[in-house]
């Protein structure tokens, strides 16, 4: 019973995850690291493969944190420059991801993002729970 009523009280955080499409090997592996973390609910309000203005849009609306994958920047840079002004353009947070296994993020990314985190799925929950306190 305990265990049910702690479920209830986790409060679900709308993110919208940049994507390119279906199968993006980063996108994947960002997907399943905060599947595995615990005590964390969230809802991807991105959906790969609908990328129409409207859509992305709708997508960006519905959700409370922008997550940027900075991998994704350089094999698709006019999509994810896409996902940043709307989150920009709807006052939504920008949280923003280090390639896997690197450092450098770009810098006109950094400049406008709330935080930049690599892939310890801990600092990334803490940092998206901590650009909703910041607004």
């Amino acid at each position: 019973m305990f265990e049910d009523d702690y479920l209830d009280d986790l409060k679900e955080y709308n993110l919208f995850i940049s994507h390119n499409g279906e199968g993006d090997e980063e996108y994947l592996g960002f997907i399943r690291r905060l599947i595995e973390a615990p005590d964390f609910e969230w809802k991807d309000h991105g959906i790969p493969g609908k990328n129409s203005p409207d859509e992305l849009r709708q997508q960006v609306q519905n959700a409370e944190v922008v997550i940027i994958l900075s991998g994704l920047y350089n094999k698709h840079p006019d999509l994810i420059k896409t996902h940043v002004d709307l989150a920009r353009q709807l006052n939504k947070p920008i949280v923003l991801i280090r390639p896997y296994g690197l450092e450098e993020v770009p810098g006109e990314l950094e400049k406008i993002a709330k935080g930049v985190v690599g892939w310890n799925r801990v600092c990334i929950v803490e940092r998206i729970q901590e650009s909703l306190e910041e607004e």
